[in-house]
C-alpha cells in the first residue's frame, strides 16, 4: 500500500502529548480520526517522535499507508484536513514516500527550543516560562558545550522508561537572549523522554549559580536522574525541526528541511 508522510504543526496546549492514550485527546488520535474519515479506511498516524503532555511542535511528521486514490490530490487532502481539524493543529503538505520509509526511524536529525522570559510578556503567556531573575548567560552556554562531550545521557532521562539505549549524539547546545527572552536550542540525532526538559533546568541552576561547571559534568557523569535539576514546564519547549536524509523521498522535487 502506498505510503505518505505529513508535515503538521500543534499548539500542545490543550493535548496530551503525541502518542494515542486511553481517555485523554492526544494528537496521534486527532490525525487518526479525521484521516480515517477523509480517507474512508482506518488510519494508524506513525510520528517522528512522541512529544509529552503540553509540549508543541512547529515541524512534525508523520507517516500512513493508504491506497486511496484521493491521495493523489495532495493539496486537496491538506486542504480538507485543515478544514476538519481543530485550529491547534495544522497540515502543511503531504509527501510520497517509499513503501519502507519510516518517519520515527529515518529521522536523521531533531532540534528543539525552550523559551523563557524574564519580564512579563502577554504575547508569549502559554508558551515560555517566567524567570523571576536573569540567570548568568554566559556560564550557562559554558555549560551547554559539555553537553557535546557526552553521549550517555541517562541523567536527563525520564525514570522507568523501556528505551534500548540512553546513547543521544548531540551536535548542538546553545543560549541565545534578546531582550527579555532567553531561549535555549539543542539539536541530536534522538532525544530520551523529559531529557530537553530536564536539561534546561539543570543549565538554569547552573546560571543561578546552584551548580558549578565541574558539578554539571559530574552530574551527567553519575548517570542519575535524582543528581540532576529540575525539569522545567512543559509550556516553552517547541520541537523545532525535523531532518530527513534525501534518499526516502518519491519525488525528488518535494524539498524538505535538511
Amino acid at each position: 500500500m502506498p505510503r505518505y508522510f505529513l508535515q503538521i504543526a500543534y499548539d500542545g496546549t490543550e493535548w496530551h502529548g503525541w502518542q494515542m492514550q486511553p481517555n485523554a485527546p492526544t494528537v496521534q488520535a486527532e490525525i487518526a480520526r479525521v484521516l480515517s474519515l477523509l480517507l474512508r479506511h482506518e488510519v494508524m498516524p506513525i510520528g517522528c517522535g512522541r512529544t509529552d503532555t503540553g509540549v508543541h511542535a512547529r515541524d512534525f511528521y508523520l507517516h500512513f499507508d493508504s491506497d486511496n486514490p484521493l491521495c493523489l490530490q495532495r493539496q486537496y487532502i491538506v486542504h480538507r484536513l485543515n478544514r476538519m481539524l481543530p485550529r491547534s493543529i495544522v497540515a502543511f503538505r503531504i509527501i510520497p514516500v517509499a513503501d519502507d520509509a519510516n518517519s520515527r526511524f529515518d529521522a536523521i536529525a531533531r532540534t528543539y527550543t525552550y523559551y523563557c522570559i524574564t519580564a512579563k510578556d502577554p504575547f508569549m503567556q502559554g508558551y515560555a516560562w517566567h524567570l523571576p531573575l536573569c540567570p548568568d548567560f554566559e556560564l550557562m552556554n559554558l555549560a551547554a558545550e559539555k553537553l557535546l562531550n557526552f553521549t550517555d545521557f541517562t541523567s536527563f532521562s525520564k525514570l522507568h522508561t523501556q528505551t534500548a539505549t540512553n546513547n543521544c549524539r548531540i551536535s548542538n547546545a546553545r543560549w541565545t537572549t534578546d531582550n527579555h527572552h532567553l531561549n535555549f536550542t539543542i539539536s541530536a540525532d534522538r532525544f530520551l523522554r523529559n531529557m530537553v526538559r530536564a536539561i534546561v533546568g539543570t543549565l538554569l541552576e547552573v546560571g543561578f549559580h546552584k551548580i558549578d561547571l565541574e558539578g554539571f559534568s559530574r552530574f551527567i557523569e553519575g548517570k542519575d536522574r535524582q543528581l540532576a535539576g529540575m525539569s522545567v514546564p512543559a509550556c516553552g519547549l517547541f520541537l523545532e525541526k525535523v531532518t530527513y536524509p534525501k534518499g526516502i523521498f518519491v519525488s525528488q522535487s518535494t524539498k524538505l528541511p535538511i
